[in-house]
Formats: structure tokens, sequence, C-alpha cells
């Protein structure tokens, strides 16, 4: 498989977890308000990642993974509000705010490459 696939794979995985991660929360409101954000931002990066990928020019595909890095990096501040606000337990949470860590690291990278620039501190 080539590496877009096996991202296209990776971000699908990432927003099937993402909710299963929904369906688990509690029933109150603001369980509620965050897991929705969570929710759009998690599967709009394997969403956005695919739409990059069938882009027709480079300027079309820089500007595309920027939307996916946007909505990867939304998504981990979600996860850290459903963390820090004790919705959601360290031991639950981790291996998917890892995953989101991983996979926006992968986007910042990748967009540098498109851009020709060097990754230093990440910002691009």
């Amino acid at each position: 498989m080539g590496n877009s696939q096996d991202l296209k794979a990776r971000t699908k995985e990432f927003a099937l977890r993402i909710l299963r991660l929904y369906r688990a929360l509690p029933a109150n409101g603001e369980a509620r308000i965050l897991g929705k954000q969570v929710l759009r931002s998690g599967t709009s990066v394997g969403a956005n990642y695919r739409a990059a990928c069938r882009a027709r020019s480079k300027d079309e595909f820089i500007a595309k993974l920027g939307i996916v890095l946007e909505e990867a990096d939304e998504t981990i501040f979600w996860l850290e509000l459903l963390l820090e606000g004790g919705i959601v337990k360290r031991e639950k949470l981790s291996d998917l705010l890892k995953e989101a860590h991983e996979l926006t690291s992968i986007f910042v990278t990748s967009l540098c490459t498109a851009k020709g620039r060097v990754v230093e501190g990440h910002p691009i």
C-alpha cells in the first residue's frame, strides 16, 4: 500500500475511534457539547485528507492539507478539554490523544514538504 493509502486508512480508523469515544461519553450537556466538537473535527481529518489526495494542483493540495492540519490540531484541543475537564479519564484517552498528536506531526511535515520548507519547530 502506498503512503497516501496508508494515511487514508489511518485517518479513517482515527475517525472510527473518535466515533466510538463520542458514543461512550456521558449523557450530560457539557460532555455532549464537547463530544460533538471532537466528533466533527476528528472525523473531518480523514475526509479532508481524502479531498487533499484528489487535489488538481500543488496549490490546491497545500490548501486542503492546511485544512487537514487545522482539524487535527482542533481535535487535540477538544480531546484535551475532555481530559482536563474531568469528563474522560486519562487511560481512556491517552492512546487516542497520542494518535492525534502523531497525525498532526505527519501533516505538519507533509505541509512543510509540499511548501518546500524545512520543518524546524513546526511553525509553517
